[in-house]
Formats: structure tokens, C-alpha cells, sequence
């Protein structure tokens, strides 16, 4: 079975989201999901608290398959109460930051704190692009660096990336940081690349779901030339371990 790290429902299309991630639970061997909220790149307060709040509703109508992740935008100085709210009142197991600030901003910085504090990890998207790269998108760069003041985060950088190639060999030293492999897997050897700088220990299966598919990430895994030990730990015993909530 699988515990997938990442899947989303956008702003606008709540219920189709969920009824996609549902059945793709159910035609395919999808143990868990872990789900945030993602709508405008720089979300008010009230479009914050209206993700948090549907990802919450999603949680208690599949209470066995769906954790949530808290949606933020570290600029609003309501952000460290709403991530309060969202693990300590709705039971979410993990923080999930976009592109409203670099994860190695200041902004970020209390609410790593306090993620450190409930044991709970972050989920941090990164994209290393050669065109169309957005003024406040992380890289792997911005990752390490957020590792290495904080060495008792749990650290999960989305996507391998954007481009494992260029990306992983900047997190590889910092052992608190792993990758998920969410609508990433599109070029043959990718998961190799993955495997060799990070070890099949520090890569967590995820597929971004109902942005990208299922299969692509399953797919790749399935056509790996990996021992069945390492399939597991990709599917789902380093999400066990980094995720202690699913």
C-alpha cells in the first residue's frame, strides 16, 4: 500500500478534487493521503482560512485515508495562530508553504519553530526553472539553507526540485530534509537520480494529485530497477517515519 505525501484541493474546485483523489484511491493501492489547500500565489487571511477549513471538512468525511497539511502565507501576522488552529483544534499533521515568501525568509522562521515544536513536518514546494521562475519560488538552494539553521526540521522538498538533476546534490547534505517525488517523474532516470544522491531512505512518494496523476509517480517507481525494500520505503515507511501523523 501507498501513503501518498501530496495531493491538493484548489480553490474553486473543492468537490471535484475530492471525489478525484477518492477514486483514485479506490481503483489504486492508496493506503493514505495527505492533502493541503492551494488557490492564488499570495492567499488573503479569509482565502487562507477557507482552504484550511475545506481540507479540515475533507478530513472528518475520510477520516481513514485523508491527513491534512496547513495552507499559509507566512505575510500575514495571523499566520502562526491559524497553524496553531489547524494541528492543535482540526488535527492537521503538517505545514505546507508555496510561493508567498522563500522558505528561508525570517516570515518562515516561527512557524519552523513551532513545527518543530509539535513534531510535525513541513512540506515545501521547490522549482528550479530556466524560464517563467516566480519572485518568491524556492529552490533547493533556499531549502539547504533553511536546513541548516534549523537541523531539527523535518524538511520535505516537493518535486525533487523541478530538476534533480541540479537540485538534489545541493539538499544531499543536510540529512533532515528528504524529497518527494510529486509531479516530477516526467524524464526517464529521474528516480535513479533521486536514489543516488538522497538514498532510497530520503525519497517519499508523492503524486499532486488532481493537478498531475497518480500513475506518472507510480508508474516510474514500478519501472525502477529497485529491490522491493527500497519500493517500500518510498511508498510509504519513510512517510511513516517523517510524517508521524499518517
Amino acid at each position: 500500500m501507498i501513503v501518498d505525501c501530496h495531493a491538493h484541493l484548489w480553490d474553486g474546485r473543492f468537490a471535484d478534487n475530492k471525489r478525484e483523489i477518492v477514486t483514485a484511491c479506490q481503483r489504486y493501492p492508496i493506503e493514505r493521503v495527505c492533502v493541503s489547500g492551494l488557490g492564488s500565489y499570495t492567499p488573503d487571511s479569509d482565502e487562507i482560512e477557507r482552504l484550511n477549513r475545506e481540507v479540515a471538512r475533507f478530513m472528518a468525511e475520510e477520516p481513514d485515508l485523508i491527513r491534512g497539511f496547513c495552507s499559509l502565507n507566512p505575510r500575514h501576522p495571523g499566520s502562526l495562530s491559524q497553524l496553531r488552529a489547524c494541528v492543535e483544534d482540526r488535527g492537521m499533521v503538517g505545514l505546507k508553504l508555496w510561493v508567498a515568501t522563500l522558505c528561508d525568509d525570517p516570515l518562515v522562521f516561527p512557524l519552523v519553530e513551532q513545527c518543530i515544536r509539535y513534531d510535525i513536518p513541513l512540506l515545501l514546494h521547490a522549482w528550479h526553472k530556466s524560464v517563467g521562475q516566480l519572485p518568491f519560488e524556492t529552490q533547493a538552494i533556499h531549502v539547504a539553507g533553511l536546513a541548516a539553521r534549523y537541523p531539527e526540521a523535518r524538511l520535505i522538498m516537493a518535486h525533487l526540485g523541478g530538476n534533480c538533476q541540479h537540485e538534489l546534490k545541493v539538499i544531499a547534505p543536510h540529512d533532515n530534509v528528504c524529497a518527494d517525488v510529486s509531479g516530477s517523474l516526467f524524464r526517464n532516470g529521474d528516480l535513479d537520480c533521486a536514489i543516488r544522491w538522497l538514498g532510497s531512505e530520503r525519497v517519499l512518494f508523492g503524486s499532486d494529485m488532481p493537478g498531475a496523476s497518480f500513475l506518472v509517480s507510480w508508474g516510474q517507481v514500478e519501472d525502477a530497477a529497485l529491490a522491493e525494500t527500497d519500493k517500500a520505503l518510498i511508498y510509504r515507511e519513510n512517510a511513516r517515519r517523517v510524517i508521524p501523523g499518517v
